[in-house]
């Protein structure tokens, strides 16, 4: 507006001065009087040349120049002359709240002239709301769009609810929301896609994905990373997973190939669920179409697979992973493990831990610890007992846990309290405590096994 306005004419340019010197020097409180002691004969654009220049006046001052230039003409209170003043007011630098709240005051006066106002104008004064956190307000003015002959526009939906979300009025935001799906009106793919990240941030996922499917039946291009936040707030929720798994298809060309974290996360649920079989396909489509599958992906599914017994499939999977130059990692070499233990396959775990060491340099306590637990529940002590060799030898040194289990089982199952004792012993050169539970149980074998030599010698 400023930009498409001609300079004042010569015979005006004196006026301009005039008024604007009184204005610039007077006192907030004393403008009414002081413009009408100068007895000029104000036209809008001799009012718009003023406020235009006022470059060193408060917005109080203008809007109280405006007010009195019009007690004579009503017709300087034009619409182009209010769009001055509230672009003064509404875009300085640090927007005074009685000046919002004056100007605010004045568009009400004027709106209910049809055509006084303007929907820019209003656009002005939600965005000026906003930037002073007045919410309520700004939801006001967006309510009185209809009153004052104005139709909201997209941006008018995307100002109320930024404004909204300062104060996190979700609830009111929404409202504002269904109004805009409903109108139609959108705003640019940018703003809609932080409508979309707002309603996520703010927990409102199935809102924020109502959002993006209405956009994109507009053809608002809503931007990748509001895409992405959203899948990734989708996935988090079981009863929502089904929507973030359609929302991938979204994904097509060089976006998709940067998709590998949306990807991820949905997979990651779907194991979470126990849905296996559908994270597995997701897999081998991301193998087979993109975007490139990373370790953590294959781990994810994995470790699903494992946990559920489906140790081929397992092992099918990676087998499908080294073939694209990646490995598991220790963790979900340990679930693999854990899941041969518990279906009896305590051999192939084994093997399966030798397979790790070639990889890693060193494993976790946890490996060591599935296999011991592994060959004491099928009382071959003697493998455990290697076990704990080599955990040693690998350098991994074992805790209380794996002591512990090894010297119940040796003690309840075998009632070999020597093996027992020498572990006990071993135990505390490494400076390791054995509970005290653990400790009697060693002296009830042994005192049993006396009693029964004991009882054999009286019978002898």
């Amino acid at each position: 507006l400023t930009s498409s306005r001609s300079p004042p004419a010569p015979l005006v340019r004196p006026q301009v001065a005039r008024v604007r010197a009184v204005v610039e020097s007077t006192p907030e409180d004393q403008i009414p009087t002081a413009i009408a002691d100068m007895v000029v004969d104000f036209t809008e654009p001799l009012l718009a040349a003023i406020l235009l220049s006022a470059e060193n006046c408060s917005g109080k001052k203008l809007l109280l120049l405006f007010k009195s230039a019009g007690k004579n003409n009503p017709d300087v209170k034009s619409l182009a002359n209010l769009d001055i003043v509230a672009s003064k007011v509404a875009e300085s630098a640090e927007i005074d709240k009685m000046d919002a709240y004056m100007l605010w005051d004045l568009v009400k006066e004027m709106g209910s002239v049809p055509g006084s106002l303007s929907t820019p104008l209003l656009n002005k004064v939600l965005a000026m709301f906003w930037k002073l956190e007045k919410s309520k307000a700004a939801l006001e003015v967006l309510d009185k769009f209809s009153e004052f002959y104005c139709t909201p526009d997209g941006d008018s939906y995307y100002l109320a609810i930024q404004a909204a979300g300062k104060k996190s009025m979700v609830g009111a935001a929404w409202g504002v929301c269904e109004k805009m799906i409903s109108s139609g009106c959108f705003p640019d793919g940018e703003k809609a896609g932080e409508i979309v990240t707002f309603f996520c941030k703010g927990k409102k996922v199935t809102e924020a994905h109502s959002v993006y499917l209405a956009a994109k039946e507009k053809k608002v291009q809503i931007p990748t990373s509001s895409l992405d936040f959203l899948v990734g707030a989708l996935a988090k929720n079981d009863e929502t997973v089904c929507m973030a798994l359609e929302l991938l298809e979204e994904y097509k060309g060089e976006s998709l190939k940067h998709a590998g974290k949306s990807f991820a996360a949905v997979i990651r649920s779907l194991c979470r669920m126990k849905n296996v079989d559908d994270a597995k396909k997701l897999l081998m489509r991301m193998v087979n179409l993109g975007p490139a599958p990373g370790s953590a992906v294959f781990n994810f599914v994995i470790t699903g697979l494992s946990k559920e017994g489906e140790m081929e499939d397992a092992k099918d999977m990676i087998r499908v992973m080294e073939s694209r130059g990646l490995r598991p990692d220790v963790y979900t070499y340990s679930v693999i493990m854990s899941g041969y233990a518990k279906g009896g396959m305590i051999d192939e775990a084994h093997s399966l831990l030798r397979e790790a060491k070639k990889i890693y340099r060193k494993l976790s306590t946890v490996s060591y610890h599935i296999l011991i637990r592994g060959y004491c529940k099928m009382e071959e002590f003697e493998k455990a007992l290697e076990c704990l060799k080599e955990m040693k030898k690998d350098g991994v040194q074992p805790n209380v846990d794996e002591y512990n289990k090894l010297i119940q089982s040796l003690c309840l199952k075998s009632m070999d309290w020597r093996t027992a004792e020498k572990l006990l012993e071993e135990m505390e050169g490494s400076g390791l405590y054995l509970k005290g539970i653990t400790r009697s149980l060693i002296v009830a074998v042994k005192e049993l096994e006396m009693e029964e030599v004991a009882k054999d010698s009286q019978e002898a």
